[in-house]
C-alpha cells in the first residue's frame, strides 16, 4: 500500500481561502480534470487551491488484471456490489493524509472540499462522510456508494450537515444513472444536505454541470 499520493496543484493568484481535492476516475490520472479549473470561471475573490492526486497503480479485475491507476479494484460489472472494500478503505486513508497536508499549510478542514468523478466520487463520498472534522463540502460526479449501509453506520457526526452535490448523466452506461439517484436517496433518508442535478450526457462532464459546480462552490465558500 502506498503511504502518500503524488498530486498536481493549481494555485490561485491570490492567497488561497480553501482547497478542492478532486479525484479522477478509473484509468485516468490527476491531469484529467486540470482544464476544469479555468472552465469554472470562479471570481478572483474565490481563490481556491485545486489538488489533483494520482491514484495508485493496481491490477483491475474487470479489465483482465491490467495494471492502471485505480482507487480500488472492481471484481465484476455490478460495480456497486463488487467494489474492493479494502482498496476503498486504503484510498480513504490516503485522502485523509492529503487533507492533513492542507491543514498543515493553513487551510482548516471546514474550507476543504472533497470532490471526485466515478471511482473518485466513491472515495470522496466515503472519505468525506467518515471524516471526523467538518469539511466545506463533498462533490460526487457520476459516482456511486458501495457498502452504503456500512458507511452510514460509521458516518462521522461532524459531517452530518456538510453540503453535498451529486451530478450524474441520464445516459451514463458505465455508472448507471440509477446509482447516482440511489446515493441521493440514501443521503436524503439520513437527513444530509444533498443537492442532485441530472444532465443529458453519458459518463462524462458537460458545460452545464461545470456551471452548476461553480455556483455550488460559490455557495459553499460564501
Amino acid at each position: 500500500m502506498k503511504t502518500s499520493l503524488e498530486s498536481i496543484e493549481i494555485n490561485p493568484s491570490h492567497k488561497e481561502i480553501g482547497t478542492v481535492i478532486l479525484l479522477h476516475g478509473l484509468g485516468a490520472d490527476g491531469h484529467d480534470f486540470v482544464p476544469m479549473v479555468k472552465e469554472l470561471r470562479l471570481p478572483d475573490a474565490l481563490s481556491l487551491r485545486f489538488v489533483f492526486p494520482h491514484a495508485p497503480l493496481r491490477p483491475v479485475t474487470i479489465n483482465n488484471g491490467y495494471v492502471m491507476r485505480a482507487w480500488y479494484d472492481i471484481y465484476a460489472m455490478n460495480i456497486d456490489q463488487r467494489a474492493d472494500e479494502t482498496g476503498v478503505a486504503e484510498s480513504t486513508m490516503l485522502i485523509e493524509k492529503l487533507i492533513a497536508k492542507e491543514m498543515e499549510r493553513g487551510i482548516p478542514a471546514n474550507k476543504i472540499v472533497l470532490a471526485g468523478f466515478s471511482q473518485g466520487a466513491v472515495i470522496a463520498l466515503s472519505a468525506g462522510l467518515l471524516y471526523k472534522k467538518s469539511l466545506a463540502g463533498i462533490l460526487a460526479l457520476s459516482g456511486y456508494l458501495p457498502h452504503a449501509d456500512k458507511v452510514m453506520a460509521n458516518a462521522a457526526a461532524e459531517n452530518f450537515t456538510v453540503p453535498i452535490f451529486v451530478g450524474h448523466g441520464t445516459k451514463d452506461n458505465v455508472v448507471p444513472f440509477a446509482l447516482g439517484q440511489k446515493i441521493t436517496d440514501v443521503l436524503q433518508k439520513n437527513k444530509y444536505l444533498v443537492k442532485m442535478r441530472s444532465y443529458d450526457m453519458a459518463h462524462s462532464v458537460c458545460a452545464e454541470e461545470i456551471g452548476d459546480i461553480a455556483e455550488w462552490l460559490r455557495e459553499v465558500y460564501q
